[in-house]
């Protein structure tokens, strides 16, 4: 199944409500959703949603290199994905959005034309549940406290709370949450980077009588390599999340000590090629594992469930962003069943598709 030819789209997508953490507000997501076809007509579909404050990266750095890239993988076999990833990665360095939005989509060809679901192909197989958080956005107290009741009334059993711009405040804000909503749901802390190693410390030992089930990235990236002194002083676990965006990181933090867990998204990663490395480096250590994403459509949240039926290490998923659109312009794709159990369509492939009226009305790149 040779590769033939490319389409790419640009989209923007408004939020029901501006989402906000310690790196900033969003209120709409910016998106490149792309096509892959073979020489017979068959294709398939990628994704991403770049993340300039994270993976460093906007809409127009990926349609500068787009068409590189694109063009340096036609005519390869779309099960070629070790060369995929390798002629990708020889066009430029870093560019892991765009990249991660075709290593997808032929991922996504390659299954449709096996006839097996995404997970099948990966070599997983349906042998648990899977659940989604919801998150509460950074805000005032009393704002974060109401956002959390209306969650747990919508049903959900696991809440995620943005943290990280002032570790009193933040300490307050989960207190409150916890008094709210009861001692029966999980609660999972992100603080985005925003603490300082003092700060995560104090902040982490004052905040574990609520019952954390652990904190993603507490510090800044750039002071990964002192993430253990926070490790090893915390009694809460410790997610690695913005510090771990390559197998050489995942490498890193396991040597180092540095975390108990992994966060993966497949956009930080460049595709699945890479995110599967980690995911074995964290099978090697026994380290369990979050699924989770930017503020992406249901593709990649569907390709998460996918991924997170092939190791039952990862055993986390932070699957909420498409709930957070106004519009949803993805057919098929993951449910979310009344008790927000994550449920993947019967079909081939990744099980997507998108609306063509939606993409009249998008801007076609290629």
């Amino acid at each position: 199944m040779i590769i033939d030819s490319f389409e790419l789209y640009t989209a923007k997508l408004k939020l029901k409500k501006p989402f906000i953490t310690s790196l900033g507000v969003i209120e709409f997501s910016d998106h490149i959703f792309l096509k892959v076809y073979s020489e017979n007509g068959e294709f398939g579909l990628g994704e991403c949603a770049p993340t300039h404050d994270i993976n460093g990266e906007t809409i127009e750095t990926c349609l500068a290199v787009s068409k590189q890239l694109t063009d340096s993988i036609i005519g390869i076999s779309c099960y070629s994905h070790n060369l995929i990833y390798e002629k990708l990665n020889s066009v430029i360095y870093g560019h892991q959005s765009i990249k991660s939005a075709i290593d997808i989509a032929c991922y996504d060809l390659a299954s449709k034309s096996k006839k097996l679901p995404l997970y099948n192909y990966l070599g997983g197989k349906i042998n648990k549940k899977i659940y989604t958080d919801y998150t509460v956005s950074l805000n005032d107290v009393d704002k974060m406290v109401e956002q959390a009741e209306q969650i747990v009334k919508k049903g959900f059993k696991i809440i995620k709370v943005k943290l990280g711009d002032n570790g009193k405040k933040d300490i307050e804000r989960i207190k409150h949450i916890r008094k709210c909503i009861g001692d029966d749901k999980q609660i999972r802390i992100d603080a985005n980077q925003g603490w300082n190693i003092e700060e995560a410390i104090d902040t982490l030992k004052n905040i574990d009588k609520y019952n954390i089930e652990y904190c993603e990235e507490p510090i800044n990236r750039d002071l990964s390599f002192r993430l253990n002194e926070v490790k090893e002083s915390s009694p809460v676990k410790i997610m690695a999340d913005e510090s771990l965006f390559t197998c050489y990181d995942a490498e890193m933090m396991v040597h180092g000590n540095h975390c108990d867990m992994f966060n993966l998204k497949i956009g930080k990663h460049g595709g699945l090629f890479e995110t599967k490395k980690i995911v074995s480096i964290a099978e090697e250590n026994n380290i369990p594992m979050q699924v989770g994403g930017f503020i992406e459509s249901k593709i990649i949240f569907t390709v998460n469930c996918h991924l997170g039926h092939t190791s039952n290490l990862i055993k986390f998923f932070d699957c909420d962003s498409p709930l957070f659109h106004e519009l949803n312009p993805i057919v098929g794709g993951l449910e979310y069943k009344n008790d927000w159990e994550l449920s993947l369509p019967n079909s081939n492939g990744i099980g997507v598709d998108i609306e063509e009226d939606f993409l009249k009305n998008s801007t076609k790149i290629i």
